[in-house]
């Protein structure tokens, strides 16, 4: 018997091994892309249903809307000349914090990516507060409240009754009765302007 042949014959003996050992190694190769097939699905996976373009449009809106009402607030806490502006400007930060929190988390649990920062539009509004003082700054803040808090009421109460997801509903009507609240609080001041 020559080399060849001994080495055919090894082999052929070998072959039930050796089919073991190349479907193992094609069960951990299969195995282990489906592992990093499933760690490199985008975060969505774990996500909630997609939400609509109106439900998406009214959350960014919201979005933009709690970011700016912080920063007014937290302006109006340092720069407002009356007390009533000041303590407003305080509850809008804590009130608004609270709902830009729920807002965040319903938007992470249904993949929907909010903006870290204000929109030109938002930020001209800061800046104009910003650049304001005294009676001017109070009277400014006040009427801005009043029309934004006016301008939330309609758009939250639009959308709890054009909202399907029960998610977005449940954001929007626990919000509704603290939007009403500034707006009552912030018109019994505006009739005590001076």
């Amino acid at each position: 018997m020559n080399a060849n042949t001994q080495l055919q014959q090894t082999v052929e003996q070998n072959k039930p091994g050796l089919k073991l050992i190349s479907k193992s190694a094609s069960a951990t190769l299969g195995t282990a892309l489906v592992a990093v097939g499933l760690l490199m699905t985008p975060a969505r996976a774990n996500a909630g249903p997609p939400v609509c373009a109106a439900d998406n449009n009214f959350i960014q809106s919201a979005a933009q809307g709690g970011m700016t009402e912080v920063k007014l607030g937290a302006l109006a806490s340092t720069s407002g000349t009356r007390e009533d502006v000041r303590e407003f400007g305080q509850r809008m930060v804590k009130d608004h914090t609270s709902i830009n929190g729920d807002l965040k988390a319903l938007a992470t649990e249904r993949g929907v990516s909010l903006p870290d920062s204000l929109d030109s539009e938002h930020q001209g509004m800061v800046d104009k507060m910003s650049a304001l003082s005294g009676s001017d700054f109070d009277n400014a803040y006040i009427s801005c409240m009043i029309k934004d808090h006016k301008t939330d009421a309609k758009a939250f109460k639009a959308e709890s009754a054009a909202t399907k997801d029960t998610d977005i509903k449940s954001f929007v009507d626990k919000t509704i009765p603290v939007v009403h609240e500034h707006l009552k609080l912030i018109t019994a001041m505006n009739k005590q302007r001076s």
